[in-house]
């Protein structure tokens, strides 16, 4: 884990020294191809030692099968050999290695690579081997219109911005971004006008990275002061169970898996600075002609916290591999997308089975707050004191079900996620599956758009504004 803080602290070294120096307009998108692979290579190295040739070996495989397969079925094929290369290196590392072990191990970084690798066939798929007619208006935007290089390909997969803690981006924009094209169309203005304050310089992230770097640095002081204060583990004490009424319990939980958050906050804000010092993740500019630095950003914190429904906290937590699940997954699956969202989500997880248990989990409740929201919320929306209370209610009933959902997550093991539950008489769970029950909802052939775009899955309805910014 010092390995991990270190490199990623020279990496944002190194990415101002990348922007500056190595900007396309003194150098090639070779030379930046390359120097951006040899760097993630190096730092993989570091952290990891020779289980960094897995990114290798992953990526070559991949990209094998995407220049001899075709592109009519490669993506399937991708899909399936990304996905089981990952999982086998899962299990050997939970079940033969460090069952257990909170330690940064390199399963993380290929996690991230499995949707680049997936993601990048899937729009290839889309722009060489699909009719124009035939793609959606955001997968017309992600659609690449040919195969990359090698070199275009282990830059995109490897590079030393992303190479650790991500986030996925999209292939066209990392493409742009090297090329020096990622600024020029986010200068215009809806008017079609170039915007004047912009005109003459590329936007400059300091002052974005800057704040990002502020965040982190909070994010860790509260995770180090408080995280040993609250620990997930209390909650199926047996003394603390037996003791402590049920309001303690519920107050408890929510307190001991909100400091678990801190350090996410810290991994994935730091990411996002590091992409930023180099000069990716630039999204066009504010309404007061700020630059606004978020391309790729894969969190909004005080959305998280202030949630008011289950959906609403899933939209703005790791916004970016959401993003993936909804494109390879959910819009393309044929039968039961939201069930087989979750499976997907918790098979790219990994091996233990607390990430088995919160999926199954959360596809109930999220199913319930669907239900929820289709018949409830609209008595409520006739004044603003009375959607006021709605939304009080509906954030502690959304922070609860959170920490509920996600304890075998920390937890990871069978026997003591099953225990908490127990202690909790599986409340959860009954309530939700009587919600689903009892609060009919209408197929999705049947919806109205609009309703529809308040009733879907995790990351699907705010995915229109996302694939705006990334247009």
């Amino acid at each position: 884990m010092v390995n991990f803080v270190v490199c990623q602290l020279f990496a944002l070294l190194t990415a101002f020294w990348f922007r500056l120096y190595l900007h396309p307009s003194k150098t090639s998108p070779f030379v930046r191809h390359v120097v951006a692979t040899l760097l993630g290579f190096y730092f993989a190295l570091f952290c990891f030692g020779w289980y960094a040739l897995h990114f290798l070996v992953q990526s070559g495989i991949t990209y094998g099968i995407m220049i001899l397969a075709g592109v009519e079925h490669m993506h399937k094929y991708c899909l399936v050999v990304a996905l089981g290369y990952l999982s086998i290196c899962q299990i050997t590392r939970v079940y033969v290695f460090d069952y257990g072990m909170y330690s940064a191990d390199f399963t993380g970084p290929m996690m991230v690579i499995t949707q680049k690798i997936t993601s990048l066939a899937f729009e290839i798929h889309d722009g060489m081997a699909r009719k124009e007619e035939q793609l959606s208006p955001s997968q017309k935007i992600l659609a690449v219109r040919r195969m990359p290089s090698l070199l275009e390909y282990l830059s995109y997969n490897c590079n030393f911005m992303g190479i650790l803690a991500g986030p996925t981006c999209s292939y066209n924009d990392y493409i742009a971004f090297i090329e020096g094209r990622s600024y020029h169309a986010k200068h215009l203005q809806n008017n079609g006008k170039v915007n004047g304050t912009h005109k003459q310089s590329d936007p400059s992230p300091k002052v974005d990275v800057i704040q990002k770097l502020c965040v982190c640095m909070l994010s860790l002081l509260v995770f180090l002061s408080v995280c040993k204060v609250f620990p997930v583990e209390r909650n199926i004490d047996d003394d603390f169970v037996a003791t402590t009424p049920f309001y303690g319990q519920v107050i408890y939980l929510y307190l001991s898996m909100l400091t678990t958050r801190p350090k996410y906050y810290f991994v994935w804000t730091l990411a996002d600075a590091i992409n930023n010092a180099a000069g990716f993740g630039f999204n066009g500019y504010n309404k007061d002609g700020s630059p606004r630095w978020d391309l790729i950003s894969n969190l909004r914190i005080m959305d998280i916290e202030f949630a008011t429904s289950f959906k609403m906290f899933l939209d703005n937590w790791n916004i970016q591999t959401a993003l993936w699940l909804k494109r390879v997954c959910y819009e393309r699956c044929p039968f039961k997308p939201t069930a087989a969202t979750f499976l997907l989500s918790a098979m790219w997880h990994g091996a233990y089975p607390g990430y088995y248990l919160t999926f199954v989990t959360g596809i109930l409740v999220t199913l319930a707050a669907r239900a929820v929201r289709h018949n409830v919320r609209p008595y409520f929306l006739g004044s603003a004191t009375h959607k006021l209370v709605y939304d009080v209610i509906t954030w502690a009933g959304t922070q609860i079900a959170i920490c509920y959902t996600v304890v075998p997550f920390v937890l990871l093991s069978v026997a003591p996620s099953l225990k908490f539950y127990r202690s909790w008489y599986f409340s959860g769970h009954i309530s939700c599956l009587l919600l689903v029950v009892a609060l009919p909802v209408k197929p999705r052939h049947l919806r109205t758009p609009s309703s529809d775009h308040a009733q879907l899955p995790p990351s699907t309805a705010d995915d229109s504004s996302q694939e705006k910014k990334t247009s």
